[in-house]
């Protein structure tokens, strides 16, 4: 039964998980015991647990994930050994956990920070404890900025809660409480009850799901009070009939009836409850993982589901209901709605207009964004979970045809799914009725399309982290032009926005209310701004963006791109990220910084063991590989002929095969930057890089040529320590036209080995199809402005 159901046990393994209820680590010097990572117990009940079937089977399962002994003293030494970052990490790594939403109002000793979390998983949320709110008010403390709340009072007065409970009862009951001792600790009905509702009401207002905790749970509560049927009275109150509610723990031992509550009422999610420990967040995934595929796979050997309906379901559970639930975007690496609890001056007219359309967004073979509009209703109805419909023609069209190359192998025949990456989804804001969503190529849900730009770039980021246990971080300076349309006798042109000089003052002032709107767009997106000012070029800016995981970073490009272009067109301008828009003017690079990681650390940089001209052994491999297949890697990061243009000497863009620290004429540059050792660097740039490149595959060559500097141990050259082209007699140069480009690619078995035959074969077509066209048409550059 393990192989038919094979697809189903990969979704269930694979799905990346959003954490929907969770606590805080403990530091390693806490004093909780580690012995709370298996039991529930306390005191001298604790001693008892290494006796339980429970403890053996976690024991074993940890240590299995930890490579050593299954024996507690093992599994102890290597924790201390390996420190809290290292295990955490490998702990939430195996357990594929994406994001998660945090109750940080139980307290342990040494209690890590919500935003320490972050260090181990890319989002973390709040979800706010109302009982620990109103006594954290009596103490002076407030939290805000949350994407939930949360109730426990099952564990103090009961889920019996009468909705219409007065605020005079309520007043009453608070005097009563603040008579008694401190801490102050709320366990009278009527003002947990009153809290309860209210908090509802704000729930409903601001549009917050509301956690309930349910079943078992703390050793003093009454059982008998934590049914979930009890919240009858909730749930048919008309003021609280958009309330989304979340049943917390299963309502264990009334499971059966949760069940029936959200057969009517709500959905299925996940979460671990994790807490102190990371390896409760690693059992707790296990243990669900392995539950929901025994269930489903159950299902569909009944007959009662298709296995294709199993693997939408293990994406709901696991991924989609929170995600939609929560608001989350969760593949930038932070909560997309920012939540602050409300003061009495702010009313519902805040709540903003319903979504009207969703932009289903994807870039293609010739780097140009593209996207598909669907009406938000048939979008979440439909479009979310089965994606829309596109042809095969659609990675082979070029920048002056939408119609496929010939070559690619493409054409009209055949339809792929453009299947939404809820992680990034994205409400516009320049267009506050819209929302955006990259997309993934599937020939069917579930299952990848070979010529998908994004999974080219997971699938050789995932045999960088397998191979070496590496991980690279891009981070992008965006150049462009600002141009303004001038019609002079029936004319149109469109002509600089202005005259200025490179890094002018005069040149950001004049632009400021238009830099001012990006960057603050650009924020509300969750992508990072380092800096921008004018460039040399007339009318020219940059923009550069904070490093972030490579994936990430390259779904940031395509939004900070289409961020730009789109403020530019508000103030009636054209942002063109074109290489070389005016021959005779600079030309705009899109130069990125790669840097690599281990285990949260920077293993790029060099090291008492090991500095070649500041790089670790890794670094000098990867570089080296990159170093060596560059001449390829262009026709992925300078895709178009127009390209070249640019790429000339003495213009900061690369022009011939070398690398050097901080050497701004090499197309690999390595670089210091402030708070690093002098001796040290820790990434490497890469200047042979512009606008019209589609972002996830160049940087999915530039992974696969570091892949090969790994395996093979290559070696850089010396580093050139000057301008290159005072060295011009023994240098090679790069190509210097996008042909040479091409034939270095298509003799390149390393990338076709990596990226994907069909794939290389497709873009290798396309690149010579623009080839032919624009030298025979070289008065369509101009038209470009308008496509990059």
């Amino acid at each position: 039964m393990e192989a038919k159901y094979a697809a189903l046990r990969r979704a269930v393994e694979e799905t990346a998980a959003v954490d929907a209820h969770a606590h805080n680590l403990v530091a390693a010097a806490s004093s909780f015991p580690f012995l709370r990572c298996f039991s529930e117990a306390a005191g001298d009940a604790l001693a008892f647990a290494p006796h339980s079937l429970s403890f053996k089977r976690s024991l074993k399962d940890i240590a299995e994930l930890y490579n050593c002994e299954a024996s507690l003293e093992k599994v102890e030494e290597f924790r201390k050994a390996q420190g809290l970052p290292s295990i955490s990490s490998k702990c939430f790594q195996a357990a594929n956990i994406s994001a998660i939403l945090m109750d940080d109002g139980i307290e342990f000793d040494r209690m890590l920070k919500l935003e320490s979390h972050k260090d181990f998983v890319p989002t973390v949320g709040r979800v706010l404890r109302i009982e620990w709110l109103a006594e954290t008010i009596i103490n002076d403390v407030i939290a805000n900025k949350i994407v939930g709340l949360k109730s426990i009072a099952a564990y103090r007065s009961g889920l019996d809660i009468d909705p219409c409970v007065s605020k005079t009862d309520a007043e009453d009951s608070l005097r009563k409480e603040l008579a008694g001792r401190r801490p102050f600790r709320i366990t009278n009905k009527s003002l947990i009850d009153y809290l309860f509702t209210c908090s509802l009401e704000i729930a409903v207002m601001f549009h917050l799901p509301m956690q309930i905790h349910t079943g078992f749970g703390d050793k003093d509560l009454d059982l008998r009070k934590c049914n979930p049927l009890h919240l009858r009275a909730v749930l048919e109150d008309e003021r609280f009939a958009k309330c989304q509610l979340v049943l917390l723990h299963a309502s264990y031992p009334f499971s059966k009836e949760a069940s029936y509550l959200a057969s009517v009422y709500s959905q299925v999610m996940f979460s671990t409850d994790g807490y102190a420990f990371p390896e409760t967040y690693y059992l707790g995934a296990r243990r669900a993982r392995d539950v929901v595929y025994r269930v489903l796979s159950a299902a569909c050997e009944d007959g009662d589901l298709s296995i294709q309906e199993a693997i939408d379901a293990v994406e709901d559970i696991f991924r989609r209901n929170a995600l939609d639930l929560y608001k989350l975007n969760v593949a930038n690496g932070s909560i997309h709605q920012k939540t602050t609890i409300p003061d009495s001056r702010i009313s519902t007219s805040c709540v903003e207009q319903e979504v009207l359309f969703v932009r289903i967004v994807w870039n293609d073979a010739s780097g140009q964004h593209r996207c598909r509009v669907v009406p938000a209703g048939r979008f979440y109805e439909i479009a979310k979970n089965k994606g829309v419909g596109l042809t095969f023609a659609s990675m082979g069209m070029t920048s002056f045809c939408d119609g496929p190359a010939d070559g690619t192998n493409l054409t009209g025949v055949g339809e792929i799914r453009l299947m939404p990456d809820m992680s990034t989804i994205l409400r516009l804001p320049w267009s506050r009725r819209e929302e955006m969503v990259m997309a993934d190529m599937q020939i069917r849900p579930g299952e990848a399309w070979e010529y998908c730009p994004r999974y080219a770039l997971r699938k050789v980021t995932k045999v960088l982290l397998d191979e070496f246990n590496v991980t690279m971080k891009a981070g992008f300076e965006n150049e462009f032009y600002l141009r303004r349309k001038l019609v002079s006798e029936g004319h149109e042109r469109w002509v600089p926005y202005d005259n200025s000089s490179y890094c002018s003052t005069s040149s950001f002032d004049g632009a400021s209310s238009i830099l001012q709107e990006v960057y603050s767009s650009l924020e509300e997106a969750d992508i990072v701004v380092e800096q921008l000012h004018a460039e040399a070029g007339k009318g020219q800016f940059e923009v550069a963006l904070k490093y972030v995981l490579c994936t990430l970073a390259a779904d940031n490009l395509i939004y900070a791109r289409e961020i730009i272009k789109s403020v530019a067109r508000k103030h009636e301008l054209i942002a063109t990220f074109l290489p070389k828009p005016d021959l005779n003017d600079i030309g705009s690079g899109s130069h990125v910084h790669l840097s690599l990681w281990k285990n949260d650390q920077n293993v790029f940089m060099g090291s008492n063991e090991y500095n070649y001209y500041g790089m670790s052994n890794v670094g000098e491999q990867f570089l080296a590989g990159v170093y060596h297949h560059l001449p390829s890697i262009l026709a992925f990061t300078a895709p178009h002929p127009n390209s070249y243009d640019r790429i000339q000497p003495n213009t900061w863009s690369g022009a011939y095969l070398c690398w050097g620290k901080e050497n701004r004429e090499a197309p690999l540059r390595t670089a210091c930057p402030p708070g690093v050792p002098l001796d040290m660097v820790s990434n490497f740039e890469i200047k042979s890089f512009d606008g019209c490149a589609n972002p996830h595959l160049e940087l999915a060559a530039i992974v696969a040529a570091g892949i090969d500097g790994l395996r093979r141990g290559l070696k850089l050259p010396e580093p050139i320590e000057s301008n290159p082209a005072d060295y011009a007699s023994k240098l090679k140069r790069l190509p210097q036209d996008l042909l040479e480009s091409v034939e270095s690619l298509a003799a390149d078995k390393t990338l076709h080995e990596l990226i994907g035959d069909k794939l290389i074969t497709a873009i290798i077509a396309v690149r010579k199809a623009e080839i032919d066209h624009y030298s025979k048409n070289p008065g369509a550059f101009g038209d470009l402005i308008h496509r990059y």
